[in-house]
């Protein structure tokens, strides 16, 4: 099970829900999920409108922050990262109208 976050404003993809506990399915043959399999996956199941908001091809959009287990997803290798049972993933929207 994952724990996933939602702030900034993406909540409101998700049925305005900001914490998701989350089972994830690893793809046959593969060992460690990936923040790849995790972020198709939150597009498949998770986000219910406007995906291009929150994705642009297979990552997140540019002014989206990812933190898993409070540290820069930049620092622990982006889409490589590898995740565990029971880490938090936070997404937070950093873009804002005005």
């Amino acid at each position: 099970m994952l724990f996933l976050q939602c702030s900034g404003g993406l909540e409101l993809l998700c049925d305005s829900v900001k914490i998701h506990k989350v089972n994830v399915e690893q793809q046959k043959g593969v060992e460690k999920l990936t923040m790849k399999d995790l972020l198709t996956w939150v597009r498949t199941n998770l986000i219910k409108e406007r995906p291009e908001m929150f994705m642009k091809g297979d990552t997140v959009r540019p002014g989206v922050l990812v933190l898993v287990n409070d540290c820069d997803w930049e620092l622990s290798g982006l889409l490589n990262t590898t995740l565990e049972e029971n880490d938090v993933v936070v997404f937070i929207s950093t873009l804002h109208g005005g």
